[in-house]
Order: C-alpha cells, then sequence, then structure tokens
C-alpha cells in the first residue's frame, strides 16, 4: 500500500470514526426527544390516576374491573393495578396484561421506588411507568412505541447513508488531498531515483513554499549540493595530485634509468643523479603526506573539545623553533580557548608557521598572535602579489616565486580546510611595512582559562 493511499485510508477511517460517533450522538439525542412525549403522557396519567382514587367493579361474571375512563385504552395506552400478591385487575376493555416481575411486587408492597421499563408483548414494543399507589398495591401504565421505533428506523437509516457517503467522500478527497500534500515527496523520489540512475549530482527539486516538505526539499538540494562540491573537490584533488606526482615521477624515473644503464658516468654525475632522486622522493613523501592529512581532515572522526589556542601556538612555535634555526618566533599568546580538535589546530597553525619560515630570509622576525580565537602570523619576507592573495589558500596552488621553492602547494590548504571545520577561516594579506600576514580564525571562541 503506498503513502498516498494509506493517507487516504487514514482520513477515511478518522471521517468514519467521527461520524459514527456524531450519528451515536444524534441517535440517542432523537430517541431521548421522540421519547419525551411518551413519558410526559404516562406522567401525567399516573398524576390523574393519583389524584382520582381507583375504582373497582364485578360484572355479572363476578370478574373484578377497574372503573376507568375509556378513552386511554383506545388510544393505545395500557394500564392494570397489581396488588402486593401479583394479583392483576384490567379496565373492562383491556385485552393486554402486563407482566408481573419481582420489581413491579417491590414497587406494590413499597419496598422499592417508581420505575420505568420497556417490554415486548405480542410483538408490541411498550414503555412502561410503574408508580405506588395505596397500601400494598401499584399501578402500571404503558404506551405503544411503535410510532417512535419507526422513526427512530427511518433516523438510523438515514444516518447510516448519510455515513456511508461522507465515508466515500472523505476518501476521494483523501486521495486528492494527498496527492497535492505529497507532490514534494513525488518530486523528490524522483529526484533521487534520477541522480541513482544517471549520477548526476547537478539535479535540483523546485521548493516554494516554508512548510515542512519544503523544507525537506531544501534540504535534499542542500544536500546534492555538498554531494556535488565533495565530488568535484575529489576529483580536483586527484587530478591534481596525478598531475603533481607525474613530474617527479618522471624525472625519478629517468634518473634511475640513467643510474642503472651501462653507460659509463663520471662520478660527479652519479653522485648528481642520485641526490636529485633523494630529493624528489622526499618531495613526493611530503606531498603523499599531505594528501592524507587532506583526507583524514575530511573524514575527521576525533570528538572536538575546549583547547587552549594559546598553549598549542606554543607547542607549534617550540617546535618550529627546533625545525627552522634559522629565524626567530616571537609570540604574543593570550590566553584563549575554543572548541576543536586539538591535533588539526595544531597542524594549522604549523603550516602557518612553516609557510612563514619559507619566506623569511635568514635571521628574520616571525611575529605570532593569539587572541579571541584567532593566530596571527607575520613574517618579514617578500609578501605575496596581488594577482596571487586570492588563490593562496587554494589545493596545488603556487605563486610564480615559488615554483622553484620545495614544496607541495598543500599545506595552506590544509590551513584553510583545518579553519572551515571548525566553523571559522583564513585571510591573507600584505603587511604594512612588508611581508604577509595570515590570520587563522577557529569560530567563536568559548572563553578563557581561569
Amino acid at each position: 500500500m503506498s503513502f498516498r493511499t494509506r493517507i487516504a485510508v487514514a482520513s477515511a477511517a478518522a471521517v468514519a470514526l467521527t461520524v459514527v460517533l456524531a450519528s451515536a450522538l444524534v441517535y440517542v439525542v432523537a430517541r431521548e426527544q421522540l421519547r419525551a412525549p411518551i413519558d410526559d403522557a404516562l406522567k401525567q396519567r399516573a398524576a390523574e390516576i393519583t389524584r382520582r382514587p381507583l375504582g373497582v367493579f364485578d360484572d355479572p361474571s363476578g370478574k373484578t374491573f377497574l372503573a376507568l375512563r375509556p378513552e386511554f385504552g383506545d388510544v393505545g395506552g395500557y394500564v392494570q393495578l397489581v396488588k402486593s400478591d401479583g394479583t392483576t385487575i384490567l379496565p373492562p376493555l383491556q385485552r393486554v396484561t402486563l407482566p408481573v416481575d419481582d420489581n413491579v411486587l417491590g414497587v406494590a408492597g413499597g419496598r422499592r421506588d417508581a420505575s420505568w421499563d420497556e417490554r415486548r408483548i405480542d410483538g408490541t414494543h411498550l414503555r412502561v411507568f410503574t408508580f405506588g399507589y395505596g397500601p400494598e398495591s401499584a399501578v402500571q401504565v404503558a404506551r405503544p412505541l411503535t410510532e417512535v421505533d419507526q422513526s427512530l428506523n427511518r433516523i438510523g437509516l438515514y444516518l447510516l447513508m448519510i455515513a456511508v457517503i461522507g465515508v466515500g467522500i472523505a476518501a476521494c478527497l483523501g486521495l486528492l488531498v494527498a496527492r497535492a500534500a505529497l507532490a514534494p515527496v513525488r518530486r523528490l523520489t524522483e529526484t533521487a531515483e534520477r541522480v541513482s540512475e544517471t549520477r548526476d549530482l547537478s539535479e535540483r527539486i523546485d521548493v516554494d513554499g516554508k512548510d515542512e516538505l519544503s523544507r525537506l526539499a531544501a534540504s535534499f538540494n542542500t544536500m546534492l549540493a555538498a554531494l556535488e562540491e565533495s565530488t568535484r573537490a575529489q576529483r580536483q584533488l586527484v587530478a591534481d595530485a596525478s598531475h603533481e606526482l607525474r613530474t617527479p615521477l618522471t624525472s625519478v624515473r629517468t634518473n634511475i634509468e640513467v643510474l642503472a644503464s651501462d653507460r659509463a658516468l663520471p662520478a660527479g654525475e652519479r653522485s648528481r643523479l642520485l641526490s636529485d632522486v633523494v630529493e624528489q622522493l622526499s618531495e613526493m613523501t611530503t606531498l603523499i603526506a599531505e594528501l592524507i592529512e587532506l583526507a583524514r581532515a575530511e573524514q575527521q572522526t576525533a570528538e572536538p573539545e575546549d583547547v587552549r589556542l594559546d598553549l598549542l601556538a606554543a607547542d607549534a612555535i617550540e617546535k618550529a623553533r627546533r625545525n627552522r634555526p634559522g629565524v626567530t618566533f616571537n609570540a604574543d599568546l593570550d590566553e584563549s580557548v575554543v572548541h576543536g580538535v586539538p591535533g588539526t589546530i595544531e597542524r594549522a597553525i604549523s603550516n602557518l608557521l612553516d609557510n612563514a619560515a619559507k619566506w623569511s630570509p635568514p635571521g628574520a622576525e616571525i611575529e605570532v598572535e593569539v587572541r579571541d580565537g584567532q593566530v596571527i602570523v607575520r613574517d618579514h619576507g617578500p609578501g605575496i602579489a596581488d594577482d596571487d592573495l586570492p588563490y593562496v589558500f587554494d589545493r596545488f596552488y603556487r605563486a610564480r616565486g615559488a615554483r622553484g621553492m620545495p614544496g607541495s602547494g598543500l599545506g595552506l590548504a590544509i590551513v584553510r580546510q583545518v579553519a572551515e571545520a571548525h566553523g571559522g577561516g583564513v585571510a591573507a594579506e600584505q603587511a604594512e611595512g612588508g611581508g604577509t600576514r595570515l590570520v587563522l580564525s577557529l569560530g567563536a571562541e568559548v572563553g578563557t582559562a581561569s
């Protein structure tokens, strides 16, 4: 059963339940309204009998009868006097004897209050009122409910027809409403099926409105856009990595082929070739390590925590001082706590420091600041050209002045990836007085350590 059909069935069931309950309520109210005149007439008759004591007489055959006006019997009413011993006395023209049970005898004996009852005698449905009359006696008055039952049967038939028609209309309207309401879901399903068949992540759903289904469609579009961007970035990474690896692999292969050949080489030439091979393998190792770092950052599984950004920067500076003894690092670190993954944040800071050291002349100073969830690194090197500033954080991008220097072009890309993963960003600008100023922001600061 489709979801649309289930909605239609649920709507029809809800309407059916409502109609049934409403019909039952209408039926009960109608029954009470139709019976009210009968009950009032019986109470009135009982009051008349109570005000005017009943008389009895014996006919020539010796039978005892009630001396009542015949009009009550003529219109279909019945009355009888019941003694506490079960003896009944009827009007002379009445041929119907009402049944006497323990309840009636209890009223006649004064042990019970007046009561209402319904009886069926010779196929006639009667409404019976029994009340006490003098010592050791009770009177029963009754009226047929034939007309009331006929009216109730017609009302019940009408209510049943209304219920059936209402449920049918509800089912039809439920199908139409479900079809209209689930149109966004149908479009979403069709789009998902097309994406599954064609692998085309550029598919989108037209979003119109602000209800829950429209929000679902918008979320689906956002997911497709994220998948498309992720796939594009993955393909670009593979293409760029292939391009970057092709040149050193080709060079290494050529040098190894020369070294492996039978051709005699001067001692100096062989040493130079071996040195080139080692250097190229080192560059390839660095490149592969940074590619792995990028992939790990995209699939980060470590749980973020509150960390001291200034302490992470201090550790990164100490490592940089050991690895780059030719430059001086001056630190101005304010206490700053951010929410993130310590290992990836420290790697990003280290990349900023390595980049600054690479571009700094021997003996130059590198200034490092930490404040308000930011790490600011300023070097005094040649600076970045205006044309290169927008691209310095792109993967494998290397400025014209850096193409003759060692490096993969991935260090600053990793910094941007870490920043974005922590809800922040990175910026590069030319520093006043020369050099470059790089700013790593890690989202909102969560507080300072005490």
